[in-house]
């Protein structure tokens, strides 16, 4: 998932991914480079997605790492070492461009390279979060892994008429045919709210417009 501006819904989208996964009875991994395992719990209950219950259930871990703490291949090696143990069939990466905290562009992306080569070769489902800088082409992220990727849904926020809207669509779904429409979506106190925005002489119009 591909994101424009901080404040998006990135780990809420994340999160409902993961709370729909455990659901299922799928185990989840979740990697964490920018809050605690405490804050992405409180923070999701106030979208109505409780992800202690899942803990508790044991179908779900949260790991928490500051990208600053160690190398990246100290932070591949940790990974590994956590899928070993937990065997997940979902892992959440969230961000992955914190990483270039912990070393160079290219460092970083040749460590999501392996990681993705991982998460294919144990046929993993994996989730990457990434922040892009507001000036960068939509195709790309700040770790230039956006080829690796098999789907791509870009979260951004439109401003107008007084209001701030948060929208997404899909850039890039290989082998599967999905829609080319902006679709408005909104936080809720039941967790994510999906919603149809409106196509007139104007153009297309979301929020109270």
């Amino acid at each position: 998932m591909l994101f424009r501006s901080a404040g998006v819904g990135k780990t809420s989208i994340a999160a409902t991914f993961a709370d729909a996964a455990c659901a299922r009875g799928e185990r989840v991994l979740f990697l964490a480079f920018e809050e605690s395992a405490a804050q992405i719990a409180r923070n999701m209950r106030s979208i109505g997605i409780d992800l202690e219950r899942w803990r508790d259930a044991g179908l779900l871990q949260i790991v928490s790492t500051r990208p600053t703490a160690f190398g990246l291949e100290a932070h591949l090696a940790g990974v590994h070492r956590a899928i070993e143990r937990f065997s997940p069939d979902l892992v959440v990466v969230d961000p992955v461009s914190n990483l270039l905290a912990a070393g160079i562009r290219t460092d970083a992306a040749a460590m999501l390279a392996r990681l993705v080569d991982l998460m294919k070769a144990r046929q993993i489902t994996a989730i990457f979060t990434s922040l892009t800088p507001g000036g960068a082409a939509l195709e790309e992220t700040t770790t230039a892994v956006s080829s690796m990727m098999d789907t791509w849904i870009l979260l951004r926020d439109i401003d107008g008429n007084g209001e701030r809207n948060r929208v997404l669509h899909v850039l890039k779904s290989r082998g599967s045919c999905h829609s080319n429409q902006v679709r408005e979506f909104r936080l809720s106190d039941q967790g994510i709210e999906l919603l149809d925005v409106y196509a007139g002489t104007a153009g297309v119009t979301l929020g109270s417009a």
